[in-house]
C-alpha cells in the first residue's frame, strides 16, 4: 500500500477528559483507503526534546468530509504539545502505516480495549458494521472520569465497561468482566488492544475458548516503516517488525512471556 507524507490542518481539538483528546484533521488531498488497525507517524513540532515521530492509531475516518481522527493520551512532552494545537495549525503525518484487522467468520465479534488501546476499536467497530457484522465492545479504564466516548461506541454496538475502582461498569480488569464468562456470547473473533498484560490475558482466554484472537501491539516505533528495527517482535516465524508486519497479529503467532 502506498504511503503518503502530508500536512493536515487541525479543524478541531476535542478534549475528552484530563488525559485524552481527539484531533480532527483535514487535508486538501482526498484521503486514500485507510484500513482499521493502521496507524500514522506524527511529527511533533515545537517540542525541543521530541526528536522522533509518534505512532498514533487511526481512531476514525470520514471519507465524505475528508477528515481523519486521532485519539491521543497525554503521557509526555510530545503528546502534551499535540494537545495544545489550535484550529488552523498544521500537523505532518506519514500514513497509512501497518497492516489491518481481518474480518470475523460469524456475525458477532468482541472488541476489547484498555485505556488508550480503545483507539483503533472505534474505526474497527464502524468497519465491522459496514460489513454487516455486530461489534460488542468491552472497554477498560482506571476510573469513570477517564472513560472515552462511550456514547459514540454505543452507536456502533453493545458496550460493556470495567473500571479499576468500580466507578463505572464492573469493578476490576476487563479480563475479569462477567461477559467473558457468558457462554451465550456467540463470537468467532476477539480483537484486543491495550497494555501487554491485558492482551496476553485476553489471548489466553481466547485460546481456552478456541476463539481466534488478533492483537494490535504497541511496541515502541521510531520510524514506522521498518528502518530502525526498534519494534522487533518475536513470533513463531522469527523476528518480525510491528510497524510493517503488524501492528496486528494473530496471537497464536506471538511468542510472549506469559
Amino acid at each position: 500500500m502506498k504511503k503518503y507524507i502530508h500536512d493536515f490542518q487541525i479543524i478541531a481539538n476535542r478534549r475528552i477528559n484530563t488525559e485524552y483528546f481527539v484531533l480532527s484533521l483535514a487535508n486538501e488531498k482526498k484521503l486514500p483507503e485507510i484500513k482499521p488497525g493502521q496507524f500514522v507517524q506524527v511529527r511533533v513540532d515545537n517540542a525541543p526534546n521530541t526528536f522522533l515521530r509518534r505512532p498514533i492509531s487511526v481512531y476514525d475516518v470520514n471519507y465524505e468530509k475528508n477528515i481523519l481522527y486521532l485519539l491521543i493520551q497525554v503521557v509526555g512532552e510530545g503528546t502534551r504539545t499535540l494537545s495544545e494545537l489550535k484550529n488552523g495549525e498544521k500537523l505532518n503525518l506519514i500514513y497509512p502505516l501497518g497492516n489491518s484487522f481481518s474480518l470475523p467468520d460469524s456475525e458477532k465479534a468482541l472488541l476489547i480495549g484498555g485505556g488508550v488501546g480503545v483507539a483503533p476499536l472505534m474505526f474497527l467497530g464502524r468497519w465491522l458494521t459496514e460489513q454487516k457484522k455486530e461489534p460488542v465492545f468491552l472497554l477498560g479504564f482506571r476510573n469513570s472520569e477517564l472513560q472515552v466516548d462511550i456514547d459514540r461506541f454505543r452507536k456502533l454496538g453493545e458496550v460493556y465497561i470495567s473500571t479499576d475502582d468500580g466507578g463505572a461498569g464492573e469493578k476490576g480488569l476487563v479480563t475479569q468482566h462477567p461477559v467473558l464468562h457468558n457462554d451465550t456470547l456467540d463470537i468467532s473473533m476477539v480483537y484486543a488492544c491495550g497494555p501487554d498484560v491485558m492482551m496476553k490475558a485476553v489471548a489466553l482466554w481466547a485460546e481456552k475458548k478456541n476463539i481466534s484472537c488478533e492483537a494490535s501491539l504497541e511496541n515502541t516505533m521510531a520510524c514506522g516503516f521498518g528502518a530502525c528495527l526498534c519494534c522487533a517482535q518475536e513470533t513463531v516465524q522469527g523476528i518480525l517488525l510491528v510497524c510493517t508486519d503488524g501492528p496486528v497479529f494473530n496471537t497464536k503467532e506471538l511468542i510472549w512471556q506469559i
